[in-house]
């Protein structure tokens, strides 16, 4: 069977979004936004910097939404797992096992990332595979609770959240919303001992839950026997509704994606909302397949990708690449042979998932 056909019968846009997401990091792997802000153009470089660069503490920038993304994209796929190896046969307790050594493998992965390098076992939590391990635990548990209670759940996340960077009672860090001054911090020098660099905070799963939370709503939304137009249009409300909360929340709460206010979880998950039901309707509505390609590639394994280019993948393909560009291109310029290198090693890890993707190989766990 063609890979095509054994795509037919999968929510293809979701795909399609996570390939873009995923697409997005590994280019941030292969050095291109680096370059690209060294450009020496003001105007490119503040683009750049708005697109591919986080906000320094108050702020949404575009790279602010990424992690959202995917924890939302997480969401919609649980729903749909499910009901597919229900399909096969698979029992409640193989599902739930299966369930829990992928919430325990997540939570090893982003853990052992951190332990590579320095000279002693450390233990931090603040990335995408760390923060997921407790997401997606959370959301599978609530799985077959109702999409109202799943929302509320949410917002009680949030809540909790809210309520201890507002009103934590230790002196040094009862400045709700002052980096390295904040709940965020303390927990951070609880669990790890010091405080992280750029002052992400571990803490960061619980509130940022609701987007997986709401990812499984949408998912649950995606397979119900109704019309494109009524999902499409549940997609919209919600994630009109959660960009006015979110922005109603900015009057008496900073955006600020490394504690995840908020603020910042309601944005996010707005334009979160907006972004899947475009790509719900660019893909499965309007069937624009064959032009989804170089992302789907992409998208289909995103464990592997992402750990490969996270352990060096992305370092190896350019020392392989940049000797051979700066001799062809750098004596003229030095700029240009950056960037044709990080083209050419973002192609390779493109072209990695592309001949996985041909070979049928999927890499999950």
């Amino acid at each position: 069977m063609s890979t095509e056909n054994k795509l037919n019968n999968r929510l293809v846009s979701l795909d399609f979004f996570r390939g873009l997401v995923m697409f997005l990091l590994i280019a941030e792997f292969a050095h291109l936004f680096e370059v690209l802000m060294e450009s020496g153009n003001e105007q490119l470089t503040a683009i750049m910097d708005f697109l591919f660069h986080h906000a320094k503490w108050e702020g949404l920038h575009f790279w602010d939404l990424v992690q959202p993304f995917f924890m939302f994209i997480v969401g919609v796929s649980i729903p749909l797992s499910y009901a597919n190896r229900k399909k096969k046969g698979d029992s409640e307790q193989k599902i739930r096992n299966h369930a829990f050594r992928r919430a325990f493998l997540l939570l090893l992965f982003g853990w052992g990332l951190y332990c590579i390098g320095p000279e002693k076992i450390i233990f931090q939590f603040d990335n995408v595979l760390a923060q997921l391990s407790f997401t997606y635990l959370i959301s599978f548990l609530l799985l077959k609770k109702s999409s109202t209670f799943n929302i509320a759940a949410g917002f009680v996340c949030i809540l909790i959240s809210d309520l201890l960077y507002r009103f934590f009672p230790v002196a040094g860090f009862d400045q709700a919303f002052v980096a390295g001054e904040n709940f965020g911090a303390w927990f951070n020098i609880f669990i790890s001992g010091y405080e992280y660099g750029g002052h992400w905070a571990a803490f960061n799963a619980l509130p940022t839950a609701a987007h997986t939370l709401w990812g499984v709503v949408a998912g649950k939304w995606l397979m119900e026997n109704s019309s494109y137009a009524d999902k499409l249009k549940r997609l919209i409300i919600s994630g009109v509704i959660a960009l006015a909360l979110g922005y109603l929340s900015t009057f008496f709460t900073p955006v600020i994606k490394r504690i995840s206010t908020t603020s910042f979880v309601l944005l996010s998950a707005g334009w979160t909302f907006l972004a899947l039901a475009l790509c719900y309707w660019l893909i499965d509505v309007k069937q624009i397949i064959k032009k989804t390609y170089v992302f789907r590639t992409v998208g289909v394994n995103p464990l592997f990708i992402y750990l490969f280019a996270s352990l060096g993948g992305g370092g190896l393909f350019l020392k392989i690449v940049r000797p051979f560009s700066n001799s062809i291109i750098g004596s003229f310029s030095p700029w240009l042979a950056d960037l044709v290198s990080g083209i050419v090693v973002l192609y390779g890890l493109w072209f990695l998932c592309d001949w996985l993707y041909k070979k049928q190989i999927f890499i999950k766990i």
